[in-house]
């Protein structure tokens, strides 16, 4: 019995459409509303721009345009996940940031070859909460090496 709480770790759980997606709390530094975003001339259509966090110079990525979903307005729901992979930071903005729920590793099941849509290379895995699925996020993934130079580039600008 002690063994399986070992091995839970925290998720923030997030929505994108009428879906939930997890990030592992060990990626993200916090959450924030969406704030004034500076359009970056000559990059991805999903790269939003870049903002001002506390005197550092953010990347933004539209999780939305990322997955391959349709755009959404910004409301007083959306939110930006300030999240931090391989020493670099980003905000992704996200429909609504739902709540903290913890996963224990082994319930954690690969995910289907195609999930409505979504891209699922973008996908590290799904687990069943209850009646809830919520599919965790790839951050390596979402922010892979061709991107992570383009978001550098902005970094520098």
């Amino acid at each position: 019995m002690a063994n399986s709480v070992f091995n839970e770790q925290k998720v923030i759980v997030f929505q994108l459409q009428d879906k939930e997606y997890g990030v592992f709390v060990q990626n993200v530094k916090s959450i924030e509303k969406v704030d004034h975003i500076t359009r970056v001339p000559k990059t991805a259509d999903y790269i939003k721009g870049v903002i001002n966090l506390r005197g550092v110079v953010t990347p933004i990525i539209d999780l939305r345009k990322r997955l391959n979903m349709p755009e959404k307005e910004i409301t007083d729901q959306t939110r930006v996940i300030i999240a931090v992979q391989n020493e670099m930071e980003v905000g992704l903005i996200v429909d609504s940031a739902n709540d903290v729920v913890d996963i224990s590793e082994d319930s954690i099941e690969p995910a289907p070859s195609v999930i409505e849509q979504v891209e699922t290379e973008f996908i590290k895995g799904i687990t069943k909460l209850d009646k809830r699925l919520i599919m965790l996020l790839d951050l390596e993934k979402v922010l892979s090496k061709e991107n992570q130079r383009v978001i550098e580039h902005e970094q520098v600008v």
